[in-house]
């Protein structure tokens, strides 16, 4: 699969600029800018936490399982 947007360059790109400037207007685009900048230092931030949540160090044994210890006695009859 190719991705479209590798193959907009140039004139394109620009032209593209210029229909989001003028759909939106140009006090919006540095809010939606500024959004996206938030969005994405907050992805990384959650990214971070959780992979120092998945260190192997940090994490208790797992408890025994009920059902593993049910499975010693006999059905009832």
């Amino acid at each position: 699969m190719q991705f479209v947007f590798a193959e907009i360059i140039g004139w394109e790109f620009l032209l593209v600029i210029a229909i989001v400037a003028l759909l939106f207007g140009s006090s919006q685009i540095p809010k939606f800018a500024r959004s996206i900048g938030e969005a994405s230092k907050e992805l990384k931030k959650g990214m971070a936490e959780g992979q120092a949540d998945d260190a192997p160090g940090d994490q208790p044994r797992p408890a025994p399982d009920a059902a593993a210890s049910e499975g010693d006695t006999p059905p009832p009859s």
